[in-house]
């Protein structure tokens, strides 16, 4: 039997460092050892007379960005061994591709994993795959699910649907607390107040002659679900996807408000810049205009919105040529995000890289309720990017299932992640170091 390759030891000279929340940017030389981060800073990473293994390949890097994997606070799968739109396989690989090393997936599936026995999914490691259990039975919104059983067989938390459940139902829950501080995840939605519309209520799209989505049907159930955590401060709720300008407004105006996410897709497209044949309209929640999207991530950049979501919904060929308005909604694209809100966020409006990981893995760790990723010696957690090179996904396309990638799953522009102790080495494409 042949003996496994000999991990290439790779010193990255003066790479810019992302290491934490709290820690300031700065420049120092890395050594990795394959996929494993050895060591950071002088008198370790590279010296001679530092500990370790000796640099094979050394590599000026100070144009490079090195930070912890980023996280995904959720997603969805619908069938993780056979389906066809996505697998847990693909969706692996997909979220590698883009740089994702955690991703939390909702428990929208068939069936729906409102049972301790369905929460049975898992990744190999450094990969991190998050199960949130269900809030009600099969998400139906008509009884509650064993919450404890759940959170006991390792759920990270609770969430219900695409719309907000039963008040009384939701009430109900919180105040059992069988969840502790782990998160409660709601849709601030009210499908019925929507009139079948799937883009914003603005000029744009009422000039474009598309079925609108009145903003009240965020507006009403985000008021109540602000009424609802300013009666249960201790409820440890979530909000999920936040999606107009109103809805930014009654967060800021709320004396102490839930975290909330909202959709990448939400950051980069709305109703006046995307054409009519592009991917990317069908969605939930609908599709905001320019001051929605304004306002979106003014909220991302002072805090009001603490985590940017993938929100992955994969669909296959078949449904992709359905009618817009009769087609499944979502987007998919792990792989398109860092690349596309480096482009809109930092190239395009001055964001520092540390913002930007704020919003992409720092921000998404709070809401989840977990620790901050971190940069340190051991971790196979990091990404390498790179912001000076043509987008892409690796030596192969994205590995993704999805047909509904916007752009087709295309990438334009600059950025990629060139390497990643989420990855295998083949996968790297940093010029200089060998692979596998």
């Amino acid at each position: 039997m042949p003996a496994a390759p000999v991990p290439v030891t790779v010193l990255l000279r003066q790479v810019n460092l992302l290491e934490g929340p709290e820690l300031l940017t700065r420049r120092a030389d890395v050594l990795l050892e394959g996929r494993r981060l050895v060591a950071i800073g002088p008198g370790q990473a590279g010296d001679p007379s530092g500990p370790g293994p000796q640099p094979q390949v050394e590599l000026e890097a100070s144009h490079l960005w090195l930070g912890p994997a980023l996280v995904d606070p959720h997603s969805v799968l619908e069938d993780a061994r056979l389906g066809r739109a996505e697998t847990l396989a693909s969706l692996a690989e997909a979220a590698r591709a883009g740089g994702y090393g955690t991703v939390a997936l909702l428990p929208w599936a068939t069936p729906w994993r409102d049972r301790p026995e369905a929460l049975d999914l898992s990744w190999p490691a450094p990969l991190r795959l998050l199960l949130w259990g269900a809030f009600s039975q099969a998400g139906a919104d008509q009884d509650l699910a064993p919450h404890g059983d759940l959170l006991a067989a390792g759920a990270c938390g609770l969430a219900a649907g695409s719309g907000l459940p039963p008040l009384a139902l939701l009430e109900r829950g919180l105040r059992l607390a069988e969840m502790g501080q782990q998160p409660v995840l709601v849709a601030p939605r009210d499908a019925s107040l929507t009139g079948q519309g799937f883009v914003r209520e603005r000029v744009e799209a009422l000039r474009a002659g598309w079925p609108v989505d009145p903003p009240l049907s965020e507006i009403l159930p985000l008021q109540a679900l602000l009424t609802l955590a300013a009666a249960l401060p201790s409820a440890p709720l979530r909000l999920m996807n936040v999606s107009t300008a109103e809805g930014v407004a009654l967060l800021r105006g709320g004396s102490q408000s839930p975290l909330a996410s909202v959709g990448w897709w939400h950051l980069v497209a709305d109703s006046g810049r995307l054409d009519p044949s592009a991917e990317g309209w069908r969605l939930v929640p609908s599709l905001g205009g320019p001051g929605d999207r304004e306002a979106l991530i003014e909220a991302l950049a002072d805090g009001t919105l603490t985590a940017v979501a993938v929100h992955h919904e994969a669909l296959d060929p078949e449904e992709r040529l359905l009618p817009l308005d009769q087609r499944r909604p979502g987007v998919a694209g792990h792989g398109l995000v860092l690349p596309l809100l480096w482009a809109e966020l930092v190239e395009a409006r001055g964001w520092t890289p540390a913002q930007l990981w704020e919003a992409l893995c720092w921000g998404p760790c709070r809401f989840l309720g977990l620790g901050p990723s971190r940069l340190s010696p051991g971790s196979e957690d990091w990404i390498l990017f790179d912001p000076t090179v043509p987008a892409g996904f690796g030596p192969g396309p994205d590995p993704s299932l999805a047909v509904n990638r916007p752009g087709g799953g295309g990438l334009s522009g600059q950025g990629r992640v060139v390497a990643a102790g989420i990855t295998a080495l083949q996968d790297w494409v940093v010029p200089g170091i060998p692979s596998h």
